[in-house]
């Protein structure tokens, strides 16, 4: 799923590693993308090494503060990554209906084919519903026997099942019926993203 949001976000732009960083926190939210540079800087080797991505030098003006030497490598996709890319995009197997899975794929469905969005949309709806299913069968199985708390926790996985299965079904007979995904205004999805602000450890 790295791979895929990395190649992803270079076919945008090119960019060094503290730029994709943030962009895939930006781009999958703060915790599907809580990656580290350890993690990060192996996979754009991989994918450097596979012939996807190249590096470049870029402009020490253009460094951002507080980075190391590895900020000024610029990474860009190859063809060949964009092509890998499209396979990648291409793919609607079960890893497409995980938590991590779908939320990367999702996040680029804008040039995924309309087929392959429904068939993880699908896949995913079924997976939703059978985790659904889970948790409707512990409640009345053992509701009794759960304290307070636990017995809170599965009523709240069970209403957020329900409500992402409602999403999905309309998401679905948007993408049956080819209409273009329209959903109501939400100001603060479609407000500018405000300027960072200094690190503080006060909440």
């Amino acid at each position: 799923m790295l791979e895929l949001a990395i190649l992803g976000l270079l076919q945008e732009t090119p960019m060094h590693g503290y730029e994709l960083r943030k962009e895939l926190a930006t781009k999958l939210g703060t915790i599907r993308a809580a990656i580290s540079y350890g993690t990060l800087y192996p996979t754009l080797k991989r994918l450097q090494t596979a012939g996807w991505i190249t590096e470049s030098e870029s402009d020490p003006s253009m460094i951002p503060p507080m980075t190391s030497k590895r900020g000024r490598v610029v990474y860009k996709i190859t063809a060949e990554g964009k092509e890998r890319f499209a396979d990648l995009l291409a793919q609607a197997g079960p890893e497409t209906y995980d938590d991590a899975g779908f939320g990367v794929h999702f996040a680029f469905f804008a040039r995924t084919d309309r087929a392959t969005r429904l068939r993880i949309l699908e896949g995913r709806r079924r997976r939703i519903e059978e985790r659904r299913e889970g948790l409707r069968d512990v409640l009345s199985r053992a509701g009794e026997r759960l304290d307070a708390y636990t017995l809170e926790l599965q009523r709240h996985g069970l209403d957020a099942c329900e409500r992402e299965v409602r999403w999905l079904e309309e998401l679905i007979t948007n993408e049956r019926s080819g209409k273009t995904l329209d959903f109501p205004a939400d100001p603060a999805r479609d407000a500018p993203p405000e300027s960072p602000r200094p690190h503080t450890d006060r909440p």
